[in-house]
């Protein structure tokens, strides 16, 4: 994995995800492994003694000997030793974007659980974004010196059961649960109380661990989580490569300084090394800049991320989120590295489609992952549409989503994405992860609404009724209650109507001063409309008096009606109206 390490000691970096709800112990049991693993049976080792434990934000690794299922896998240069990482996530907006952002790289997850309180809300999101974003898992019981002894095995089988049964429909159905204590006494006891099970656990996790694939190509995305200058040589960066590979020489760029730099030094497990790839932990020196003003980031090959206004995105509603999903309402948006409110529009394919393309796009007929075009006509949702209404056992409709964000977001493109409501209450028992999906399209240009959007063919439908006031001659009637009176009649002009008698024509334009209109039959009026129309006006005329002949009709008489149907591009800045 990182053939440029000290030839004589290679090691494996494994990255374990440690998740679970505030509260739930991670940081003690992170702080136990480190501890017991840096004293215990795996001191063979000098280096780890010096190396003491590297409690860096959110970081703290250890070394333990490489398990021998890791031994010579074919073709694989066989490590010496095994480093495992623990990315502890702390709180929870920063949970879901260290999870998202170190997707690419976690090769483990460890959720945490609070053995007296169960799954609560966090535990059940936590779940979830390992489901999208990591192959393996390992579930621990946290905490069991707050049980009773004599009822601790009962309650510890107990609270097992139900995690399997929460976890039968994920991805992580078998996964192992192991029982441990990582800081008897809580926070407040004294150092001298030895954690319980946590030897067990660091042998579990051995058996979990595997080769993870790692790529050395691509653009470099590196995620900084530290950052200090050394005095004489430069700036360094601490941090995990997402994806790619860096060595000495290599320009980098902050995105998030505008600026690029040169790497001048790199380390891995505290000794210089060439380089470096995806998975590594590494230090990186380059020429000096401020450090504070970049304490958390992102680093990569230069103009390969894009800062962007708005994106459009493929998206899916997570199952457990309650709420609704409605068009212009503002989410929490995680993507790449940052967490910024977005209004969100839904769209979908037209309702046509299903059944038959539509003319401009008999090309590219529509089916399940249809990729998203400029090029198609899209259908204007007013929420996102769940399967429910029809066989609620098949997928969701494929749907997409336009996301307006509030500041500027700095991302790899092709990112994954997730919507979430993190202003609804913590404490409430209800997961805030609405849905995932792919940045498929991105719009970097500050003025997107006028240079970007119009190209984006989302539509309306619109549907008008109004009723035939009189007839003039056998191809002209008069309508009315079809537009408000300070409707401007000019934009209709020309737009083709049904009446409900079966005749169509085309509007030429207003009548009078009170939003009446003339209608213009190129067939003619039949005997039977033309019969309908004067008994109609005939009893209209009946009433009598200035305002007799804006009588409504009697009851036994149909009066005829008139429909107008059009569509309109939600982001048409001349606001036509289409007719096909």
């Amino acid at each position: 994995m990182s053939e440029s390490a000290d030839s004589r000691t290679k090691t494996l970096n494994f990255n374990v995800g440690v998740l679970g709800h505030v509260d739930s112990g991670k940081t003690s049991l992170a702080r136990a492994l480190s501890s017991t693993a840096s004293t215990a049976a795996f001191d063979k080792n000098p280096q780890s003694r010096e190396r003491g434990i590297t409690l860096d934000l959110g970081f703290s690794s250890f070394t333990v000997d490489l398990p021998d299922h890791l031994r010579d896998s074919e073709g694989q240069q066989p490590y010496d030793s095994l480093q495992f990482t623990l990315v502890d996530c702390p709180g929870h907006a920063s949970l879901i974007r260290t999870i998202i952002g170190g997707a690419q790289i976690i090769d483990l997850m460890m959720l945490v659980v609070d053995v007296v309180k169960g799954v609560q809300t966090q535990t059940a999101e936590c779940l979830l974004i390992g489901e999208l974003t990591c192959p393996r898992m390992v579930v621990v019981l946290n905490k069991i010196d707050l049980l009773p002894p004599n009822k601790r095995q009962s309650a510890i089988e107990k609270m097992t059961k139900r995690l399997h049964k929460t976890l039968e429909s994920t991805r992580f159905k078998d996964c192992p649960v192991i029982s441990v204590a990582a800081k008897p006494g809580g926070p407040e006891a004294p150092e001298t109380e030895e954690p319980h099970g946590v030897p067990e656990l660091i042998e579990l996790l051995k058996k979990q661990t595997y080769l993870p694939q790692r790529d050395p190509g691509g653009d470099l995305l590196m995620a900084v989580d530290h950052c200090f200058s050394i005095r004489g040589q430069g700036t360094v960066m601490t941090g995990t490569i997402l994806q790619g590979s860096l060595a000495i020489n290599d320009t980098v760029e902050i995105p998030a300084l505008k600026v690029t730099k040169k790497i001048k030094s790199v380390q891995m497990f505290r000794k210089p090394v060439s380089g470096a790839m995806q998975g590594d932990r590494v230090g990186v020196c380059v020429t000096q800049f401020d450090p504070k003003l970049l304490e958390r980031g992102v680093v990569c090959t230069p103009g390969s991320l894009r800062t962007l206004y708005a994106a459009v995105i493929s998206l899916r509603k997570i199952g457990y989120f309650k709420g609704s999903l409605a068009t212009r309402a503002k989410f929490h948006i995680t993507v790449g590295h940052e967490t910024v409110m977005a209004r969100v529009t839904f769209f979908g394919l037209p309702p046509s489609c299903a059944s038959e393309p539509p003319s401009d796009t008999k090309s590219q007929p529509c089916s399940l992952e249809t990729p998203f075009t400029f090029d198609r006509e899209y259908f204007h949702q007013d929420e996102y549409v769940s399967a429910q209404g029809e066989a609620s056992s098949g997928p969701d409709p494929e749907q997409w989503a336009l996301l307006e964000f509030e500041r500027p977001v700095t991302c790899p493109s092709l990112c994954l994405v997730i919507g979430s409501k993190l202003d609804t209450d913590i404490h409430a028992n209800a997961c805030r992860l609405a849905f995932q999906g792919f940045l498929l399209q991105g719009f970097e240009d500050k003025g997107y609404a006028e240079t970007a959007l119009p190209r984006l063919r989302i539509y309306k439908t619109k549907h008008k009724e109004g009723l035939v006031e009189r007839v003039t001659d056998d191809y002209t009637v008069i309508g009315r209650s079809l537009f408000k009176k300070e409707t401007n009649l000019q934009l209709f002009v020309g737009l083709k109507v049904k009446l409900s008698t079966g005749e169509t024509g085309v509007i030429e334009g207003g009548f009078g001063q009170s939003g009446k209109f003339k209608i213009r039959i190129q067939e003619g009026l039949s005997p039977e409309t033309k019969q309908l129309l004067s008994s109609t006006s005939k009893k209209k005329g009946k009433g009598g008096g200035k305002g007799g002949n804006e009588e409504e009709p009697r009851a036994d008489t149909q009066p005829v009606s008139i429909l107008l149907h059009f569509k309109r591009y939600v982001f048409d800045p001349h606001k036509k109206m289409v007719q096909s």
